[in-house]
């Protein structure tokens, strides 16, 4: 599926607490449910898996997936949550919350459900995620509560863009927590980061960002590929182009001065590497505000 097709409906957002000894018993969705755990923790069953919750974990309920919740140690369970269609439908704002099985619905019921998209995405989302960083996500979760609670003009599309913010996020902490090697070598990879954006004047060498990252080089190509979804030399080229749009766009410096500016060997080689980029010229930015 084409990422650049989500347009999120967010159906219910809310802050919520139970307390023992109630607990969520078998039910199945017509959307989906996103369910963070700020405190306590929890036993969720999902089909035929049972996850561990907790604070800080996301769990995603996908449409027709029966799932119960259980608190355990006799503690409150403090449970953000967001239900939702990934994509908006006419029909989005009729369908309603369901707390009942499959078994117990109505035919017409049985006919709300919405069609679960997630699996034909790139590396999907699972229904347990321990995050890496969940004040990141915590906080765009209440910001979604905050918009739904306080419906101030045009609530529905804050809504919508910080869905996205929240499901971009996700899939990048999926993306990264599901490859080990991320995980134990990310501080060196983002130092090679923050070398390549504070050497966008001139070009580098996969021998001297490897030595950067203090890995071999064939190992770090790999790794940083695999985090970013291109090399090292195309992201810094990537850069320094992001660059040279800004300046030709915005400054009135000869393309020539720019091209020098950014260390690019000739005027010819910073052409060409803007035609295979771009696919246009670099003078396609000169006086396009």
């Amino acid at each position: 599926m084409d990422l650049n097709q989500l347009s999120p409906y967010i159906r219910v957002a809310w802050d919520d607490t139970i307390y023992p000894p109630v607990s969520i018993k078998e039910r199945a969705l017509f959307d989906y449910e996103l369910l963070y755990v700020k405190s306590g923790e929890i036993r969720v069953k999902i089909e035929n898996q049972t996850y561990h919750g907790i604070p800080g974990d996301i769990f995603l309920f996908k449409p027709r997936q029966h799932h119960s919740i259980d608190l355990l140690n006799n503690k409150p369970l403090r449970q953000p949550h967001i239900h939702f269609d990934l994509i908006y439908k006419t029909d989005s704002p009729m369908i309603k919350t369901s707390f009942n099985p499959i078994r117990a619905m109505t035919d017409q019921e049985s006919s709300l459900f919405r069609e679960d998209i997630t699996a034909q995405m790139p590396n999907p989302l699972p229904n347990h995620i321990r995050v890496q960083k969940p004040i990141v996500l915590e906080k765009l979760i209440f910001n979604i509560i905050h918009e739904h609670e306080n419906k101030h003009p045009y609530y529905e599309t804050t809504a919508k863009g910080l869905f996205l913010q929240l499901w971009a996020q996700l899939m990048r902490e999926h993306h990264w927590s599901s490859n080990a090697a991320l995980m134990t070598n990310w501080i060196q990879l983002d130092r090679v980061k923050t070398y390549l954006s504070h050497n966008s004047d001139k070009e580098v060498t996969l021998d001297e960002l490897s030595k950067v990252a203090n890995l071999s080089k064939y190992y770090f190509c790999r790794l940083f590929k695999t985090a970013f979804g291109v090399g090292p030399i195309q992201y810094h080229l990537m850069i320094r182009l992001e660059n040279a749009k800004r300046m030709i766009q915005f400054t009135d410096i000869p393309i020539k001065e720019i091209a020098s500016q950014l260390g690019f060997q000739s005027i010819h080689s910073f052409s060409r590497s803007f035609r295979i980029m771009e696919g246009v010229p670099p003078s396609y930015y000169r006086n396009r505000g």
